[in-house]
């Protein structure tokens, strides 16, 4: 049983760490994401129980990028099961960049993981829907009841991004050439964007983890928003692939589930005890949070919270 001053003081030591360690930059592919302020910095863990420990600019609104997969993931695993995504999409890492589209090659176009570009389009289409516009509002739900009500598109961003995506188009068309894709492949990658262009808060982003952590049920809301069972598949996903090309680095020094996004934001999630968020935009060059790493890490090492610990 972790206390709460173990836990805060684990905040507040990491935070005043690596709150401002330098390094890093923007990622600037995306202009709106070029833009936001790069001294940003928040830090927080939200406990199975709903217990909520901050640091930094915890309040700060920012995109959630990549770490939309895994709400997505969670999504096609309530509409279908774990064994369908297995098939569909994989749970393999590709070894190769997330937006590589050497990997499809490689394997006979399949995506392999949800979790890189390729498996996220793949994921977002098997999304059971009638429209794309259906098809987006049960992501951005599932987004709100993992995290709060509160999380919204930005159509700033979704602009942005939206100008920005035709990698995505070219790897979208792949997958439906290949029989991966099952819906409209330019619809797919149009609302792949939009879940990519939602603004969450830190303590959202743990409020996600925490989730996953705690069986599937939301410890704020108290809603029970997945079915327990699809968790570990969940956590499974974010071990082979969460932190891109540093995942098996991730699995190996810190020994949790991750999942990054370019937007600056790092989840890690302790299964049946808590997650760690952090947030600050300047990225290493695998797009993975400089210093979200490792006040997340700090956190997790404090608090001996490494899975393999024998």
């Amino acid at each position: 049983m972790l206390e709460h001053d173990a836990i805060q003081s684990a905040v507040n030591d990491a935070y005043h760490s690596f709150g401002q360690e330098t390094g890093g930059k923007n990622a600037d592919y995306i202009p709106f994401l070029a833009g936001v302020d790069p001294s940003l910095s928040g830090l927080a863990v939200v406990t199975a129980k709903g217990d909520i420990f901050t640091a930094g600019d915890t309040a700060y609104r920012f995109a959630i990028e990549s770490i939309s997969k895994v709400c997505t993931l969670a999504l096609a695993l309530e509409d279908f099961d774990p064994q369908t995504i297995q098939q569909k999409i994989g749970a393999d890492p590709t070894g190769l960049p997330f937006n590589s589209v050497m990997a499809l090659e490689l394997h006979g176009d399949k995506p392999l993981s949800p979790l890189v570009n390729a498996g996220a389009m793949a994921t977002t289409s098997l999304v059971k829907a009638s429209s794309a516009e259906e098809r987006w509002q049960r992501i951005l739900k599932m987004q709100q009841r993992l995290t709060s009500s509160q999380v919204a598109i930005s159509d700033e961003l979704n602009q942005s991004e939206q100008t920005t995506n035709f990698h995505n188009k070219g790897i979208a068309w792949l997958l439906y050439s290949a029989g991966f894709m099952y819906s409209d492949p330019m619809e797919a990658c149009d609302v792949y964007t939009r879940q990519c262009s939602t603004l969450l808060n830190t303590v959202e982003l743990a409020t996600l983890g925490a989730t996953i952590a705690s069986g599937g049920r939301n410890p704020v809301t108290n809603e029970q928003v997945l079915t327990a069972a699809n968790c570990p598949a969940i956590l499974a996903e974010m071990t082979m692939e969460g932190m891109y090309d540093s995942s098996g680095d991730w699995a190996y020094t810190v020994g949790l589930p991750g999942k990054s996004g370019v937007g600056g934001g790092i989840l890690t999630i302790a299964p049946g005890k808590l997650a760690i968020a952090a947030f600050s935009p300047p990225l290493d060059p695998v797009g993975n949070s400089v210093r979200g790493q490792k006040m997340a890490a700090a956190v997790a090492q404090a608090l001996k919270l490494n899975l393999y610990q024998c």
